[in-house]
């Protein structure tokens, strides 16, 4: 009996990832078994390099080429932060990210944004399912090492949507429950009944995923950071570790993931032409947009990363961020507490600049000129926004090499998906955990590359109503959002230290009708965080997965809150 390539979910039933590896299939089911995997010649090798492949560059959730979304990891990165207080939106109508900025109905089950996760983190999984299945129990050569890879990603699949789903972290609630579990030995039968793991169940999982991919990657030498290796594995264990708040295993393997990278510079940091665009001696893992892919060619460009977060091309007339009116802005209490000694600040412009761009424009273009070789460009962006302000726009993400004239180049860029600084604040705050004098030397140690005339303990206060963390974890969660921004960790952060989001205070750059203080007052100690960050399981997934339960359908706050006085 021929062994199966088992489906996923109903919902992601469908989903093929992967391009001309596998022509030929079971006439009576229409699955790729392993057998006819195994035997085409180069398949494994192309099953295990479509699992990072397919991380960005192509249209995953619709063909239409017309969901500016749809361009793969790095845009769970914006609909994770920008559901806090951190990334500041514009109030225009073609911004596409309004529905997890705004909160509301529009993330219930029904309704479509609810199946972008399911359809993209389902579809990998089934990818590193196959790669498994394909590798066999015990594997050597390339088998050991693909399947290493395959044990690596999936595990991080999981860790992604088990905190994007389970409405209590693993330290708050072990039984909470997170989404299906679907692996290389579940059958299609299984999946009409598949309930909900646990969170003690899932991250029991993905620690033994990532036991294995230890295991199997330890003499692995990859040939660039778009492929995890062992460092990626120790990296991923350290955010697991975190997750459970095993303090002292979290801080083994954040210190064993550091070896051999280095902390980025102010160069480095700021650079015009590579910031953040290519990877340096802090990248432990990221992905790539080529100058073939769907992304970056269909559309102008406008279905990519480069187009919701790259500001200075502006002479194309092309990109969200650029041109249409919606660029990302740091909230402007976090940009007002970072210090002007801290060269992180740089990466957003400053809020003074408004007072007298309108009139003084050359005074403004000068003033400009510190953040971007294009400052008039800047100005451009801003007047294509309804708030017209340049505070708070972020340069952090430069177009490829420089280029500010074609949005073909300047978003053929690289985006990290593990840095070594992250590694950096996981060590510290596990340390302190144990040991606050021991983890208040490795922040400040940290915090001293970033600003010189760091001194700790001006972020403690911070408390964002919860008293769930500790004033030395509120140090770290700052250090976390300034240094991380952009980045993915707004949404995990909140729910795991169980934080409320302020954005309504005196000066608030948040628009009208979204200046929102959310359970900021709330006495429910243990489940502050805001129920939109506990996304909705799709409703084909539970109609015929009889055995999956669903999180309540949030409810957009009404109406503005009261200034939060800081």
């Amino acid at each position: 009996m021929k062994s199966k390539v088992k489906i996923l979910t109903w919902a992601a039933a469908g989903l093929v990832l992967l391009s001309g590896c596998i022509k030929e299939i079971d006439p009576q089911t229409s699955n790729v078994t392993i057998d006819q995997a195994n035997n085409a010649p180069g398949a494994f090798v192309n099953f295990v390099s479509a699992i990072t492949n397919s991380l960005a560059g192509s249209f995953t959730y619709s063909k239409s080429k017309q969901h500016p979304y749809d361009f793969g990891y790095p845009s769970f990165f914006l609909m994770r932060d920008v559901m806090g207080q951190d990334i500041a939106l514009e109030d225009k109508g073609n911004e596409w990210y309004t529905t997890w900025y705004a909160c509301g109905v529009g993330l219930g089950p029904q309704y479509a944004v609810s199946q972008y996760p399911w359809t993209y983190y389902y579809g990998w999984i089934k990818s590193c399912n196959i790669v498994i299945s394909m590798a066999g129990e015990n594997p050597d050569g390339e088998r050991m090492v693909g399947s290493g890879i395959a044990y690596a990603m999936r595990a991080m699949f999981y860790m992604d949507i088990a905190r994007m789903f389970a409405q209590k972290s693993y330290a708050m609630d072990k039984m909470a429950e997170t989404v299906p579990l679907v692996l290389e030995t579940t059958g299609l039968e299984a999946l009409a009944k598949n309930p909900r793991a646990t969170n003690e169940v899932m991250w029991a999982q993905i620690l033994s995923d990532l036991d294995k991919a230890e295991e199997r990657l330890q003499d692995y030498r990859r040939s660039d950071v778009y492929t995890p290796d062992l460092s990626v594995v120790y990296g991923l264990k350290a955010r697991a570790y975190l997750t459970m708040e095993d303090w002292a295993k979290a801080e083994e393997y954040a210190k064993l993931a550091q070896a051999g990278y280095s902390v980025m510079d102010e160069r480095q940091f700021t650079d015009r032409s590579t910031g953040f665009n290519t990877p340096n001696g802090s990248w432990m893992f990221g992905l790539i947009y080529k100058d073939t892919d769907e992304n970056v060619l269909a559309n102008d460009g406008d279905s990519s990363w480069g187009s919701q977060m790259i500001l200075e091309i502006s002479s194309t007339g092309c990109g969200y961020a650029a041109n249409y009116g919606t660029p990302k802005r740091i909230d402007k209490h976090l940009y007002e507490t970072i210090p002007a000694t801290d060269f992180r600040k740089n990466s957003f412009v400053d809020f003074a600049i408004d007072g007298y761009k309108d009139n003084d424009q050359e005074k403004a273009i000068e003033a400009l000129s510190a953040y971007s070789d294009e400052p008039k460009g800047l100005l451009t962006t801003a007047s294509s926004t309804g708030s017209k302000a340049v505070g708070g726009l972020c340069v952090k993400f430069r177009p490829k090499g420089g280029v500010h004239d074609n949005q073909y180049q300047a978003y053929v860029v690289a985006v990290p998906m593990m840095r070594v600084e992250e590694m950096k604040l996981i060590e510290a705050e596990a340390a302190g955990m144990q040991n606050e004098g021991r983890g208040i030397a490795l922040l400040t140690d940290f915090a001293k590359t970033r600003d010189p005339q760091f001194v700790y303990g001006q972020h403690k206060d911070e408390t964002y109503g919860s008293s769930y963390a500790t004033s030395f974890q509120n140090e770290v969660w700052w250090q976390r959002r300034v240094e991380l921004w952009g980045e993915g960790f707004a949404t995990f952060d909140i729910k795991r230290l169980d934080k409320a989001v302020i954005r309504s205070y005196p000066g608030t750059n948040h628009p009208l009708g979204m200046r929102w203080n959310k359970d900021l007052y709330t006495t429910n100690t243990g489940n502050i965080h805001p129920d939109w960050m506990d996304l909705c399981i799709i409703q084909t997934e539970t109609n015929y997965n009889t055995a999956c339960t669903n999180n309540p359908t949030p409810v957009r706050p009404q109406g503005d809150s009261p200034e939060y006085k800081w």
